[in-house]
């Protein structure tokens, strides 16, 4: 399915006679938001848009500023493959506007479009590629496995390879290009990697892709996660995310005569990205849990580096491939699959756009394992580490210009409200692990 046009909306809801066209937008935190109309109101929303009420959801409005419209997007539609055929259901993402039609600025998808103009703005064009882990168990109250598989391993020890190649046809039919899928290290964890593209239709197949793992799973009797670390003693689930930047159809990551094929703009987006990577971390990595996958030992990336073989780094860049120009990126491994990705993508464009513009200086590569180093070898080498709790990253996103200015004072304030809510809850919260420590001693 490719529209381009409303026209081309009007003749497919005609064609394949759809019942319902559901309208899909999230809040700051990325939770997918849906509404649908009947084909007969379709008119309306694409010429006008539809008024709901936006003070019930989280980061947008007051009360007495409630009224929003929601304008579809009309290359965003798609046929959802796991309702019935007998009577389809599309989606289309929409953008969030005032009455007065301005950009709403509590729309995340519209603080991404408003980064990538000014990418755009300076002759980049920003394409990214995450790769989503998740786990899958029995049900969403507990966590209980379905295999004890590990990485690449293949059926019998392998449950989910069934619903991995499902969740793929679904995810075609819906123009979402996958590269590969396998299951990851952890038990009952599971990996689809997904076709690079430009950074908005991207942060969409990103939502996108989240809620097909979980229908497939849900089709099943299973339950589908993003939680960052569900399981304690076992690696979390990331969403390492390669990035490039495009100057027409040429890369402008690569340089031929560079050590690393890495042009001087590589470079400097790579040390925007380590020069900010704590301040940005509050956005990708937003939730208490997030913190419980960013501890040393279980693959997670805490320290601030750059490398290319060297895993344990912030920051890889693989290896270049002779005739495969194109191909030359950075990964960026801190965020979680379960960050807002409109937002994230938003943030990491900025940090490497600020590296551009000032001209940073890249560090040296790191190439040894940073996590068997001690403290004193890793102050030696200036190398720092990502904040260690929600608390700690809140503090850094306060202190952050960068931050303030790429998400705008509305979703900055709100986001910073909510998530000193969600600390405070935790740190009065008593857990099991201070019951079986402290009560048979204190």
């Amino acid at each position: 399915m490719n529209c381009q046009t409303v026209e081309d909306v009007f003749q497919v809801v005609k064609d394949k006679q759809i019942s319902f066209i559901q309208i899909w937008f999230t809040d700051i935190l990325g939770m997918l938001k849906s509404f649908a109309i009947r084909p007969s109101e379709l008119e309306e929303a694409m010429t006008e848009g539809m008024g709901f009420d936006g003070s019930s959801i989280e980061g947008f409005s007051r009360i007495e500023e409630s009224d929003m419209i929601a304008k579809p997007d009309p290359t965003t539609f798609q046929i959802l493959p796991w309702r019935p055929d007998e009577q389809p259901v599309a989606r289309m993402f929409c953008d969030i506007l005032q009455p007065d039609g301005s950009p709403y600025p509590g729309d995340p998808r519209y603080i991404l479009k408003r980064t990538l103009a000014k990418a755009a703005e300076k002759g980049y064009i920003y394409y990214t590629g995450p790769e989503l882990e998740y786990f899958y168990f029995a049900n969403n109250e507990d966590t209980c496995i379905i295999d004890k598989a590990g990485y690449f391993d293949t059926t019998p020890l392998d449950r989910g390879a069934d619903l991995r190649r499902e969740t793929i046809f679904a995810l075609e039919k819906m123009g979402v290009r996958v590269e590969y899928s396998h299951h990851e290290v952890a038990d009952s964890q599971h990996e689809i990697d997904l076709r690079y593209d430009e950074g908005l239709k991207m942060a969409d197949k990103t939502m996108t892709y989240r809620v097909a793992v979980k229908e497939i799973a849900r089709q099943h009797g299973l339950y589908a996660t993003f939680m960052p670390k569900p399981i304690f003693g076992i690696n979390g689930s990331g969403m390492h995310t390669h990035q490039s930047l495009f100057q027409g159809n040429k890369n402008a990551f690569y340089d031929p005569k560079d050590i690393y094929n890495l042009s001087a703009t590589a470079k400097s987006y790579i040390a925007g990205i380590l020069t900010h990577a704590r301040e940005i971390t509050g956005i990708c990595n937003q939730w208490v849990n997030s913190y419980k996958r960013l501890v040393p030992g279980y693959e997670a990336p805490v320290y601030i580096a750059w490398a290319r073989r060297n895993r344990s780094a912030l920051v890889r860049v693989p290896m270049y491939k002779p005739g495969k120009e194109a191909a030359t990126r950075i990964e960026y491994r801190a965020p979680d699959p379960s960050c807002n990705p409109y937002l994230a993508f938003a943030v990491m464009l900025a940090a490497g756009l600020k590296g551009i513009e000032a001209k940073y200086a890249m560090p040296e590569p790191v190439e040894s394992d940073i996590y068997h180093m001690t403290e004193a070898e890793r102050q030696k080498l200036g190398i720092k580490s990502l904040p260690g709790s929600l608390h700690e990253a809140i503090e850094e996103v306060e202190k952050s210009e960068l931050i303030r200015e790429t998400l705008g004072e509305h979703i900055y304030s709100k986001f910073l409200e909510n998530k000193k809510i969600e600390w405070d809850a935790y740190r009065m919260h008593v857990s099991a692990f201070e019951i079986e420590r402290y009560l048979p001693i204190l």
